[in-house]
């Protein structure tokens, strides 16, 4: 796709993640009210999106439980404030082997590795207007994990949010992650134009150098809507990054812990931040209502 700033610009608040980061920051929110509270915090500082996962409140350990995701999402729905919701359905693909010399038995206690259906029963439960579809299977960060999401398995779950009437956003950490999302459209598995993270700097995924970012880029059908995220210093970068190119950005305490070199964010601080980036670019930041009308979603009423 050719490159062409992005005058029209949503941003996606990624509120907490489940990454091991619950005990190197107190802003990083684990109960439900927490949780909802940082994430319509970052809406009133200009995220039109905002990206949930949930975990457990007491250990602040990434949860799958249906209670959760459904207390943060009537949290969030019954606020003043509007935003677009997005939850994860990257949860229960992890695999972590036995190690190098006895990779089998799996690690069991580390293992969550589930079916379809269950990994996107929140989805069905909750009625978000976006969830997340990580489109490829790779090491991730850790020794022996792997983050595993098979052909198949993308196809089911990608088949189900379909038929749920939920956008997913695919999530590429990689170039071959762009090619099977394509893959999926030409399927018809997904509808037509897609909706793309581009996600940098994931160990091991693409390197978060402008050279690898360009490549993902020029990746993305003419079409299709994307927005991209770095991880930690980088965070703030690509979001000039990511407009000049013609994209959105993501922001959040889930990619990064700091506002500035030793100061700890909060998700509203961090939104503000990219806002007054893009704003200085020359962009305009758009709110939930422009985003629905451009990736044509339906706004959710509180159940």
């Amino acid at each position: 796709m050719p490159l062409e700033m992005n005058r029209e610009v949503f941003v996606t608040c990624a509120v907490t993640g489940s990454g091991g980061t619950q005990d190197r920051s107190p802003h990083v929110p684990r109960s439900p009210r927490e949780i909802a509270d940082s994430a319509i915090e970052a809406a009133k500082a200009g995220a039109a999106v905002v990206h949930c996962h949930v975990r457990d409140p007491e250990s602040g350990a990434p949860s799958r439980r249906l209670a959760l995701y459904r207390e943060v999402t009537d949290r969030i729905r019954d606020a003043e404030v509007d935003v677009v919701l997005n939850l994860t359905a990257g949860m229960g693909g992890d695999i972590v082997f036995g190690g190098v010399e006895a990779p089998f038995p799996v690690n069991a206690a580390a293992t969550d590795m589930i079916g379809a259906e269950e990994r996107v029963a929140h989805v069905a439960e909750c009625s978000p207007e976006i969830c997340t579809l990580d489109c490829g299977t790779m090491n991730f960060a850790e020794a022996d994990y792997v983050m595993t999401n098979t052909p198949g398995m993308l196809r089911a779950m990608g088949g189900m949010m379909e038929a749920l009437g939920v956008k997913p956003e695919i999530e590429a950490f990689d170039t071959g992650h762009l090619w099977f999302a394509k893959q999926l459209v030409a399927e018809g598995v997904l509808s037509a134009p897609a909706l793309v993270q581009l996600c940098m700097g994931v160990p091991w995924g693409a390197p978060d150098d402008l050279n690898t970012f360009l490549a993902m880029v020029n990746a993305v059908p003419d079409d299709w809507t994307f927005s991209a995220f770095a991880l930690g210093r980088h965070q703030m970068p690509f979001v000039a990054a990511s407009v000049l190119a013609g994209g959105n950005v993501r922001v959040g305490l889930e990619d990064n812990l700091f506002l500035d070199k030793g100061v700890l964010a909060t998700n509203a601080q961090l939104v503000d931040r990219s806002v007054g980036i893009i704003e200085r670019l020359g962009a305009r930041v758009i709110g939930p209502a422009e985003v629905r009308e451009k990736l044509g979603l339906v706004k959710r009423a509180p159940v």
